[in-house]
């Protein structure tokens, strides 16, 4: 054996020994801290299943079917009004091909009398109520529930009306920043330091990369929440990509890298709470709960309710 290999070959092994180790013991190197919340039902765009999406009828009823958090999206208007909206164009929630910022709140069409649910293809969510939704109504009338608000579009006014909202009602701890983007995420965290953070795509990457490394039990993580696709749904429910092939490999290789119970349990117990999407069948929900996941985001919150009772799944702050 070579010098190199005689030294190099117990190093390696020990790393990986203490990695392990960490991996499944990481309160010995991080204190662990307690959630302000731990959500099992998490409600997509309101509960955009079974009544239309980011309404207040949908929130009202996810509300009353126990839903612990609301997943939302925030557009500005063109008088600066922060509006509860996936989109920025208007042309699929109402026919009308006008982005929102170009419109006074007043001026924002209803939406249309049906919509098909993203995640359920085929399936159309029905309501009465049709209007847009300002984040202050959703504040004012629900001034407890945790939310998540996801901020798309690199917009500092959108970010400081949002982090001024919060703080204006009290709610920091129970408000989530999400954004897919770093860029857009460093801004909203200098917006509000208090809300917790969500990862953003790169520093999902990031994250598994140190746990391939075997370097994530020894890295500090800021962020409170994890929130990811079930790679199982995808080419069934979620379609990332144009090309059918390209979908079944993007399937393989995130089930691959991501459904890892180690990897889930680990991030748990360090204080991030991991919640799949968007997932609207037993199925799905089975799985995510049995790879350890702390809640589900659905479309359909009765359904997740009638799962979660069925199988005496309750919050883990109760």
């Amino acid at each position: 054996m070579s010098p190199l290999l005689y030294y190099a070959l117990p190093a390696l092994g020990s790393y990986i020994a203490l990695s392990i180790f960490f991996l499944r013991r990481p309160r010995l190197l991080h204190a662990p801290c307690t959630p302000a919340f731990c959500p099992r039902l998490v409600a997509h765009r309101g509960g955009s299943g079974e009544r239309l999406e980011n309404t207040m009828e949908a929130v009202e009823n996810s509300m009353a079917q126990g839903a612990e958090l609301l997943e939302l999206d925030c557009q500005l208007t063109r008088d600066g009004v922060v509006v509860v909206s996936h989109d920025e164009n208007l042309s699929r929630q109402s026919g009308l091909n006008r982005d929102v910022s170009s419109l006074a709140f007043e001026e924002l069409p209803l939406y249309k009398e049906e919509l098909e649910v993203y995640f359920s293809p085929g399936h159309f969510a029905h309501g009465s109520d049709r209007h847009m939704l300002r984040l202050e109504d959703l504040f004012q009338r629900f001034p407890q529930m945790p939310m998540s608000v996801e901020v798309k579009a690199d917009n500092e006014e959108l970010i400081h009306k949002i982090a001024g909202l919060v703080r204006q009602f009290g709610r920091s701890r129970i408000t989530i920043w999400a954004s897919e983007k770093s860029s857009v995420m460093k801004k909203c965290q200098a917006a509000n330091p208090e809300m917790p953070l969500s990862f953003t795509i790169c520093r999902s990457f990031w994250v598994l990369l140190l746990y391939y490394l075997g370097l994530l039990p020894f890295v500090p993580i800021p962020e409170k929440f994890f929130l990811c696709f079930l790679p199982t749904i995808i080419n069934r429910t979620y379609f990332p990509l144009s090309c059918s092939g390209l979908n079944w490999l993007a399937a393989m290789v995130t089930k691959w890298a991501i459904m890892r119970k180690s990897l889930i349990q680990h991030l748990e117990e360090r204080g991030v709470q991991v919640i799949f999407w968007c997932l609207n069948g037993e199925s799905d929900f089975e799985e995510a709960f049995s790879l350890g996941a702390t809640g589900v985001m659905t479309d359909y919150p009765t359904a997740l309710r009638k799962y979660l009772d069925t199988h005496r799944l309750v919050s883990r702050a109760s």
